[in-house]
């Protein structure tokens, strides 16, 4: 039986608006299994999004645990967050997050820039990974030059380049046209399938979210395995 890559334990989450505090998550345990393609979906204010930031480390929750490939995410420095960041999460946008004045070349580079890599090892690297993503035509290209379908798929090789333990993907598809959507999402399923890549993806649409091997529902910061109402 595969191991967890992550290990949520008791984690909870709330923001301050004013003087009153807002709670987003609520003592959530759950291990995602090293491998799976994982769907969150619940309505607008769930705390979809907040779950996902933590898991990636971008937020810290206000109790319990995230442990990611051994690693206990939750005692790390900002410092050293950042780093573990750079090299083991892969992160997807609605909205790309290219740079514009950057080729696609440049722009799936750049997380590498830190790294240890030498210049033509960086090269290599970005090639393979636009390689999966059938972009080699479109190397030199810069964002406004190519579609939003080729955006995303720019955006999920920046994201598979470092070979990240985990993939972050929040409503990838929410600013696509269907065809598009389709495109990212047939992409995405092969990193899962073929690559054995663990993506945790945030989604409304459910056809979405049926590409995933495991759907789980959060409804005012609880966590289910099944939606609250039926309008999800």
């Amino acid at each position: 039986m595969k191991e967890p890559v992550v290990s949520i334990k008791n984690i909870c989450k709330a923001y301050q608006k004013g003087s009153e505090t807002i709670p987003v998550i609520h003592d959530i345990t759950f291990d995602i299994i090293d491998g799976d393609f994982l769907s969150l979906m619940g309505p607008s204010g769930s705390g979809k999004t907040t779950l996902l930031n933590l898991i990636a480390g971008i937020d810290k929750p206000d109790c319990g645990e995230i442990i990611v490939s051994g690693i206990n995410i939750t005692r790390l420095s900002e410092s050293e967050l950042s780093r573990w960041r750079a090299i083991n999460v892969g992160f997807i946008f609605q909205f790309y997050n290219l740079i514009p004045v950057l080729t696609a070349f440049e722009n799936v580079e750049l997380p590498l820039l830190l790294s240890p890599l030498s210049k033509s090892q960086r090269r290599e690297h970005v090639i393979s990974a636009l390689r999966v993503v059938d972009l080699l035509d479109r190397i030199d290209h810069k964002p406004k030059e190519l579609s939003g379908g080729q955006q995303q798929r720019v955006a999920i090789a920046r994201a598979i380049v470092t070979d990240p333990a985990i993939i972050v993907a929040d409503e990838p598809t929410g600013d696509l046209d269907r065809k598009s959507a389709t495109d990212v999402l047939n992409l995405m399923t092969r990193l899962n399938d073929e690559f054995g890549k663990t993506i945790i993806m945030v989604t409304h649409d459910m056809r979405a979210a049926k590409r995933a091997k495991t759907i789980k529902y959060l409804d005012k910061g609880y966590l289910n395995d099944s939606p609250a109402n039926t309008d999800l």
